[in-house]
């Protein structure tokens, strides 16, 4: 059973939650709800990019047994930015970004790793889509050991445009593919980036992997070839760090 203060449930409630700009993960709509209040619900989710999914009743029976009246919110555990209102403060602060977009993971532990790996490593923000993610819940932060408590998580309704408007602005988008015969080590980092991590069951999205500038590989020896997306961000991450380092970015 999930704890009750990461929902919000009934119809009235539900609806002065999105009006109150609350940030919501995501809202289950019962299959058999008034068609009405269901499209009232979908249009006013719709201004704020929050998906909703159209369920079976059982489904939103087995979070809360009280009278949810086919509607049911869950709460987001941390406050959502967008990728165009975060870039510019960025700039504006004088910071060399470094951002890390995670295209269709949706295993919180991978999720909760590589954030905490984010946090440590002076990343800016995680950019997610708002569908076929992960949902940043009480449990993402947890397994994060509290990093998304200080790492800002972009959530997007278009990846494809978010990563678009990040190359636009300077960005040097870097994805990793076993294709690639370019080695991590000898990418550029020095210079605003966007690392990209695909899940590791299908890897970046083509859409994505046709925006990135750099594609590079993570050598690999051993009989099996698939390295956890939380490792592979890992290292990805600190090759960053490395090399700005090097080029005495950061102070150690």
């Amino acid at each position: 059973m999930i704890d009750k203060t990461q929902y919000i449930y009934g119809i009235h409630a539900v609806i002065e939650a999105i009006d109150a700009a609350k940030d919501i993960d995501k809202i289950l709509l019962s299959k058999t709800l008034n068609p009405e209040v269901a499209q009232d619900i979908i249009e006013r989710a719709r201004q704020l990019h929050v998906p909703v999914q159209r369920v079976p009743v059982q489904k939103i029976d087995r979070i809360t047994r009280r009278n949810h009246q086919g509607v049911l919110a869950m709460l987001a555990a941390v406050t959502y930015y967008r990728v165009e209102d975060l870039v510019p403060q960025l700039f504006d602060q004088g910071a060399n970004p470094f951002v890390v977009v995670l295209d269709g993971v949706t295993d919180v532990r991978n999720f909760g790793a590589v954030a905490r790996t984010c946090e440590c490593a002076g990343v800016n923000a995680i950019v997610i889509p708002d569908r076929e993610s992960v949902s940043v819940n009480a449990d993402a932060v947890k397994t994060s050991a509290g990093a998304l408590n200080y790492l800002p998580v972009c959530r997007e309704h278009n990846l494809v445009s978010a990563v678009r408007l990040l190359r636009d602005s300077g960005f040097r988008i870097v994805g990793t593919s076993d294709k690639s015969e370019m080695s991590y080590t000898a990418a550029d980092f020095t210079v605003p980036v966007a690392i990209v991590l695909g899940a590791e069951d299908k890897g970046i999205s083509p859409e994505i992997m046709k925006l990135c500038d750099t594609q590079v590989v993570i050598p690999e020896f051993g009989h099996i070839n698939s390295l956890n997306v939380s490792v592979a961000g890992g290292i990805m991450i600190y090759e960053v760090v490395r090399q700005r380092l090097a080029d005495h970015q950061i102070m150690e």
